[in-house]
């Protein structure tokens, strides 16, 4: 037996455990969305950070990339043991198919692990919900944890994106919109904060912060950062 694990959050660029293969490509009927809690990596109880859960949607897609795991049962109970240490937010874990980019009549691999969370606030307790961006973009910016901060869970997120692209050469990107507007809306959060910061520090010490819009890399400047 084989274990395939998808990974579209945090373990797309770090997965944490032992794998033999991985393939980049995506699952059908699910988007990404910052709904979910997280209290002991990104965040605290009194401050929560906002991390990936999936949601269902008809005709959408989601990239990511699924992880083979090979060696028998023992190395297969172990990498289950750690995804499930990792993702106590996460209540379900569902069994989907995985397409490779050029292939999307025939899954690749049929049967892969994903770890979600049920959308109902009754039943998990670590499920936010929806918000209005500009909630979700301050929420993000000011939470911090004892594995980092909220915002580089999300810029990491944007770049793992931006690199899928660049591996597969598709034309039409798969960098979601969703990510780069509220990616943006955090950075002008920060913009801001610093700013004010530097207003209260007094007119001989003020100092003016700009967090640009992100910029992707251009095709050079994403292979040197990634064979870096």
């Amino acid at each position: 037996m084989v274990l395939w694990v998808f990974g579209y959050g945090s373990l797309a660029w770090n997965p944490g455990f032992d794998f033999d293969e991985k393939i980049v490509g995506f699952i059908k009927d699910y988007r990404r969305v910052f709904d979910l809690a997280c209290i002991d990596h990104r965040g605290t109880p009194a401050n929560p950070a906002r991390t990936l859960t999936l949601e269902a949607k008809k005709g959408a897609i989601c990239w990511g990339v699924a992880y083979c795991v090979r060696g028998g049962a023992e190395k297969e109970a172990e990498a289950i043991k750690y995804l499930e240490r990792r993702e106590c937010e996460y209540d379900k874990k569902i069994s989907l198919d995985f397409y490779k980019e050029g292939a999307c009549l025939s899954p690749a691999i049929t049967g892969v692990l994903v770890f979600v969370s049920t959308p109902d606030r009754n039943i998990n307790k670590y499920y936010l919900g929806p918000a209005p961006l500009d909630q979700m973009a301050r929420q993000i910016a000011t939470a911090n944890g004892p594995c980092g901060n909220n915002r580089e869970y999300l810029f990491s997120l944007e770049k793992a994106l931006y690199m899928v692209n660049m591996k597969t050469k598709s034309r039409q990107g798969h960098e979601e919109d969703y990510v780069i507007v509220l990616a943006n809306e955090v950075r002008k959060v920060l913009t801001a904060q610093k700013e004010k910061k530097s207003k209260m520090s007094g007119p001989h010490m003020a100092v003016r912060f700009n967090i640009s819009p992100v910029h992707l890399p251009t095709l050079r400047e994403a292979t040197a950062v990634e064979s870096g």
